[in-house]
């Protein structure tokens, strides 16, 4: 059976994730390129961090941007949603909440799937007071639709 998820399935897939697949326009071609992410609920938007390049380029000229994110267990067991929004590029004393923020977000979800201490989530701590400090970003949602599908034996 595959069925549409609600609002509220989406959301606690996006929030129970932190990997997702970024999709943007670049001179009218379609990009997509996996990105981390931390979900906030709060401002219903989702926080993402890149060095400058090829999508943050992109995306400050086409604002409109998608990320898809998926559990698949099996062929027979998987949910996955897409998120349609708009990218917003922080400065400053904004950007360094939303990276702390994030790292704290991230840390936690990682403790609690993989059940693991991590040392290598300093870095993005760290980045907060370094000159080359990251282009922080968030994706405001305006929509969110999903679809799961669950099959057994006993289906046929």
């Amino acid at each position: 059976m595959i069925r549409s998820l609600n609002q509220k399935e989406c959301e606690k897939i996006l929030a129970a994730n932190y990997i997702g697949q970024l999709a943007y326009i670049r001179q009218k071609r379609p990009y997509v390129a996996p990105i981390t992410y931390f979900y906030d609920s709060k401002i219903n938007a989702i926080i993402g961090y890149s060095a400058e390049g090829h999508k943050i380029e992109a995306m400050r000229k086409n604002n409109l941007v998608s990320m898809g994110v998926s559990e698949i267990d099996s062929i027979n067991h998987w949910d996955s949603i897409l998120v349609h929004g708009r990218y917003e590029e922080l400065i400053g004393s904004t950007a360094k909440a939303h990276l702390h923020d994030f790292s704290l977000g991230v840390k936690d979800l990682i403790m609690k799937r993989e059940h693991r201490k991590l040392d290598f989530i300093s870095q993005f701590s760290s980045k907060i007071y370094k000159d080359d400090f990251p282009i922080i970003f968030l994706i405001h949602i305006e929509e969110m639709t999903g679809k799961m599908r669950r099959h057994s034996e006993t289906d046929d």
